[in-house]
């Protein structure tokens, strides 16, 4: 076994593929695997003897289900913006076919035509905040898949609430992701106690520091936790989403979901809250929050310069 190898643990049913990032021993001189999951937000370590080496393509169960549903996602979303801009030709289209005059319709069409495509849009600027600069470039990724406008920075948790009101001056975001790992103690028995938490208490000092200096939740969106993390202290302390309602594992991927639902809303609406825990991968279990307006805002004319 060696730092960087895929595992999966054999006493969990190999249902999480992990890295191993270090291997030590314990006080009875047996090695044990410090492990990070590739796709979700996990640590944990394991004796050698209960990890098997796989190939990367080699996913674990869990990990298949996630990455199924995180493919059918991205893909739902690419149709859906498609299938707006159809859904409004289509639109357009059969309003001009009440027109009598054919001569007219046609150039109604030709007008209605040159006047969508000069139509412009610009989704929300993200700024992704991340404790594990290996999902930083997992999600960064996505972000460009997505076309999303995105600038990444990856600081460990604990450093998070001193840097982050500067990096949100500097790179002016309408929509904040603040994550990395979070997990809950053992034997843990007060949900809402930060002290319980691995690094939750660093994600509520950030999003506190960031109502302090931006309170409208519409001006700044927050996205704002990982996996197990308290959510109910992330939405008292003013995130519009967070993790985790039901202190369950979350994918790495789950916040630039929400984000891209937030980007891509229409600054005239109200994004359902129930919309956007569809969209992630783990679900309502994972991911929770509050009503929020869309950042996404039309222009016209388009300039005849840009491609």
């Amino acid at each position: 076994m060696n730092i960087g190898d895929i595992v999966v643990r054999k006493s969990y049913d190999e249902d999480i593929t992990f890295k191993v990032i270090g291997i030590r021993e314990d006080d009875q001189g047996k090695e044990i695997c410090e492990l990070k999951g590739v796709n979700i937000r996990i640590e944990a370590d394991s004796p050698i003897e209960d990890l098997k080496v796989v190939h990367q393509e080699d996913e674990g169960k869990a990990d298949k289900v996630f990455n199924e549903k995180i493919n059918q996602s991205i893909k739902k979303v690419i149709a859906q913006r498609n299938g707006k801009d159809n859904a409004h030709y289509v639109f357009n289209n059969i309003s001009r076919g009440k027109d009598k005059s054919k001569k007219g319709s046609k150039t109604k069409e030709k007008k209605t035509n040159k006047e969508r495509e000069m139509i412009f849009g610009r989704p929300g600027r993200i700024l992704h905040v991340d404790g594990d600069s290996e999902y930083l470039e997992v999600c960064l990724k996505t972000y460009k898949e997505l076309s999303l406008e995105v600038v990444g920075k990856a600081v460990k948790e604990a450093d998070q609430p001193n840097v982050i009101v500067d990096l949100v001056r500097q790179v002016k975001p309408d929509i904040i992701v603040i994550t990395g790992h979070d997990s809950m103690v053992k034997n843990a028995k007060d949900y809402t106690d930060l002290s319980n938490y691995r690094n939750s208490k660093y994600f509520v000092q950030c999003v506190l520091k960031l109502r302090n200096y931006e309170p409208n939740y519409d001006d700044l969106v927050i996205f704002a936790g990982a996996c197990q993390s308290n959510y109910e202290a992330l939405l008292d302390a003013g995130a519009n989403y967070a993790s985790s309602p039901n202190r369950v594992l979350i994918h790495c991927l789950d916040p630039v979901m929400v984000c891209e639902k937030v980007a891509y809303s229409n600054i005239k609406e109200i994004v359902a809250i129930k919309d956007i825990i569809d969209s992630t991968i783990t679900g309502i279990k994972g991911i929770g929050g509050l009503e929020t307006r869309g950042k996404y805002r039309e222009g016209y004319p388009k300039s005849i310069y840009l491609k």
